[in-house]
């Protein structure tokens, strides 16, 4: 299994911009919270969405100023369906 940093989320969205896919998903673990969250971003926000994560997320994906909140996967596709596919 290849480790989840922000070198792989990073390659995900260039990804996901050069295949011209419509979305990038997020997959978040938070303390306190039994499920995960998934956030999907549109292809728009790809760029401004990416600098967001990098200032926000260290090397390792955690949340750099909220203790308890990791980025644990992430993917892109055209359409909500086929990201729910590939966190099956």
């Amino acid at each position: 299994m290849i480790p989840l940093t922000m070198e792989y989320l990073t390659n995900c969205f260039r990804r996901a911009g050069e295949l011209k896919m419509n979305y990038v998903a997020i997959v978040l673990t938070m303390e306190g919270f039994e499920g995960k969250e998934v956030i999907i971003n549109p292809i728009e926000n790809f760029d401004t969405k990416l600098a967001y994560y990098q200032q926000t997320y260290d090397n390792e994906l955690h949340h750099k100023f909220a203790k308890g909140i990791r980025i644990v996967g992430f993917t892109f596709g055209d359409s909500f369906a086929e990201i729910e596919d590939d966190f099956i």
